[in-house]
């Protein structure tokens, strides 16, 4: 029988775990491109032969997404899998569209196909948006964990904009490990916070090897979606994250949705900060979906290093970068502590823009007055770094999960925003959790 050729459109996440999953060891298909959207620079490279196999001497190419009904054509796809997140339900619909009508088949993976099965128990934390507020929930369950006498180790949704190869299965313990494996500024926002309380991250590209290199270290497995993608590793309790800053999401946006009806518990975070009807909205909306789901209602209070410098000043917001982008949000965290500190103006940083952050302006158009903070390489870092120097500010507001001037320098003054989750009312993660791990003894 013929090998189905099959083309997998991914973002360097879900779609290198889909092939190794499902297509990599698989005699029916025989994959013959991946495209790439979403993140810089991340098209024109090749999945290695090392992490291919062997039915893949020579790697598979990435194209950018743009190529995509040529690469049909060319390459005489049989059948395109759609393979990353955060994007409207129309979206998706949009792109099944036009390979139907390029003459292919378009389908979508589950999970009986695509998640591990691990030997250590598993909470997975994920969400409805890019933005919702995972971070500070997964770090909150770490804590709580660690409270109840369990080893943690947390798995984070791959980020491999790097070597591939260099990246099958990473450990980090350490600052010293972020530099050796010369992380972005993306990867250090989401692995510095848990290296800071001592729980060690694992990260790469094989989530198989990585699952049974932190199931060494580990009681129990915590998996840190990325996006609003799906776990990777079956999991035995699966808490999902809702913002009710986009009420209506938890609906339209995939896969958004498919992580709502998974639920075990819903956090409903932002109460503070978000319009009380919107709040409603959102538990109205979810509940339909996932009747059984608990929903634990949170904030994300903001703590700054001096509410004072901030009164009267003109202020550089920086945000963090996939939340504005593909998670669409137009402000973030030091938004809300420049507007409630009493800053005189929040300068908007877009006229000063230079190189690949005037163009993630341009592509990402919903993007407020605020600085997304790329750095997805060395030179994007040193244009984040111009468009900061360009600002005719008196000081640099950074809302960012990790202390971006440890890895920029800036010639202005600067403060980091801090925000972790809080519960309000009951249930509580820690009730939830504890009754289902109870105390380690």
């Amino acid at each position: 029988m013929p090998r189905t050729r099959v083309l997998i459109m991914g973002a360097a996440g879900r779609d290198f775990h889909n092939f190794n999953t499902v297509f990599r060891e698989n005699d029916a298909y025989e994959v013959v491109a991946f495209t790439a959207t979403q993140i810089p620079n991340i098209d024109g490279r090749q999945y290695p032969p090392e992490l291919a196999g062997a039915r893949y001497p020579n790697g598979i190419r990435i194209y950018p997404e743009s190529q995509l009904l040529d690469l049909i054509r060319d390459l005489r796809v049989d059948e395109v899998v759609f393979a990353y997140s955060d994007v409207p339900h129309t979206y998706v619909m949009h792109q099944a569209s036009k390979v139907l009508a390029a003459g292919a088949n378009f389908r979508l993976l589950g999970l009986k196909d695509t998640q591990i099965k691990s030997h250590k128990p598993v909470v997975s934390i994920g969400a409805v948006r890019t933005g919702a507020g995972k971070s500070q929930t997964t770090r909150r369950v770490a804590d709580i964990l660690r409270d109840l006498g369990y080893q943690v180790a947390a798995v984070r949704h791959p980020m491999p904009y790097g070597n591939l190869v260099a990246q099958t299965a990473q450990r980090f313990a350490d600052y010293d490990d972020l530099d050796e494996y010369q992380c972005t500024i993306e990867e250090r926002e989401e692995y510095e916070p848990h290296l800071d309380r001592g729980v060690l991250v694992f990260a790469g590209v094989d989530y198989e090897k990585i699952l049974r290199l932190a199931e060494q270290e580990a009681d129990i497995v915590l998996w840190d979606g990325g996006n609003n993608d799906l776990p990777f590793f079956k999991s035995d309790l699966h808490i999902v994250v809702a913002d009710p800053h986009r009420p209506g999401h938890e609906s339209t946006y995939f896969p958004g949705e498919a992580n709502v009806r998974l639920a075990d518990v819903i956090v409903l975070n932002k109460v503070d900060t978000a319009d009380h009807a919107n709040v409603l909205a959102v538990r109205h909306a979810a509940q339909p979906h996932n009747p059984g789901a608990l929903v634990v209602e949170a904030a994300s209070p903001l703590t700054v290093e001096d509410p004072a410098a901030i009164r009267g000043r003109r202020v550089l917001v920086v945000e963090d970068g996939p939340t504005l982008t593909h998670g669409e949000m137009a402000y973030g965290a030091a938004w809300v502590a420049a507007e409630r500190f009493g800053a005189a103006e929040i300068v908007d940083p877009r006229p000063y823009a230079v190189g690949s952050i005037a163009e993630t302006y341009r592509k990402y158009p919903t993007t407020g007055a605020v600085l997304p903070a790329m750095g997805y390489g060395a030179e994007q870092v040193q244009e984040l770094e111009q468009t900061i120097r360009n600002a005719p500010v008196d000081l640099v507001l950074i809302g960012t999960p990790i202390d971006l001037r440890r890895v920029l320098t800036l010639d202005k003054p600067a403060q980091r925003v801090r925000y972790e989750l809080q519960e309000i009312g009951q249930p509580t993660l820690h009730t939830v959790l504890a009754a289902k791990f109870g105390a380690r003894r």
